[in-house]
């Protein structure tokens, strides 16, 4: 069993992603883990790693275990530290992903995937991801699906934000969620992200420019949609360099505005 684990906990070395694996391993002692981490209460960034994992070709018996809680669902003091429910998606190709309704975590997956609420406590623990919802995710992989609860209202889960930096990867390139080209190919356009502004060349192919360009191109991230069709994400990507750095390293949520020259 392949087991993604998604979570804001630091590095991938950090002592919470150990716990959190050492206690899935009680309830699911084949699985195999990877760690996937993000920024502190980054909920887009691995909303974006969530449909990444689980809505692309891969085993069918994999879980994608999310873990980005700010506790920001509501204002007032926490009781029992308290945060934001767990949640179950179910993807069309059986990949399951679990974890809290928080932020943008499920939005990717809104219109993908069937949503509903799990049978565990939201209150209880500081490290709700470590004490309580490893025992739902081995019920879920031995085939129990008496701990899922009602369906989660659609109104509940954002939707994708238009036109915004979605995930940084390790070779500084910018996910967005941009999905169209906003010119031909070979075109250049003005690109603003957050303060930084820069010109990109508009590419099919991001290898296609030349060394120290900036493309903006169909990148490798995207999936099947369950309706029909593939969403395809555009990305920033410096060739031979790191797009981030040179756009002054946005964080996700930064507004990504293309304008092409008249």
């Amino acid at each position: 069993m392949l087991v993604h684990i998604v979570a804001d906990y630091g590095p991938s070395g950090d002592l919470a992603f150990a716990e959190v694996a050492q206690r899935l391993l009680t309830v699911i002692p084949d699985a195999q883990f990877t760690f996937i981490p993000v920024g502190p209460f980054d909920t887009l960034a691995a909303g974006f790693v969530n449909a990444q994992l689980a809505l692309t070709d891969g085993p069918r018996d994999r879980v994608v275990f999310h873990n980005v809680a700010p506790r920001r669902d509501e204002t007032d003091p926490r009781q029992a530290n308290e945060g934001e429910r767990f949640t179950v998606a179910e993807a069309p190709n059986g990949a399951l992903v679990v974890g809290p309704n928080s932020g943008h975590s499920l939005a990717f997956l809104r219109e993908e995937a069937a949503l509903a609420y799990l049978d565990v406590p939201a209150a209880g623990s500081q490290f709700r991801s470590r004490d309580f919802l490893p025992a739902a995710v081995g019920r879920l992989t031995s085939g129990d699906r008496s701990v899922v609860l009602d369906a989660i209202p659609l109104d509940s889960v954002p939707g994708i934000p238009a036109d915004v930096v979605a995930y940084t990867d390790g070779y500084g390139n910018l996910k967005t969620t941009h999905t169209g080209a906003p010119a031909a190919n070979g075109e250049r356009v003005l690109v603003r992200v957050g303060h930084a502004t820069t010109t990109a060349i508009v590419s099919d192919g991001t290898f296609s420019v030349p060394e120290g360009e900036l493309a903006f191109a169909a990148g490798s991230s995207g999936w099947p949609l369950r309706a029909g069709g593939q969403r395809t994400l555009f990305e920033l990507f410096l060739r031979g360099g790191s797009a981030a750095a040179r756009l002054g390293h946005p964080t996700p949520g930064t507004p990504v505005l293309i304008t092409v020259p008249s």
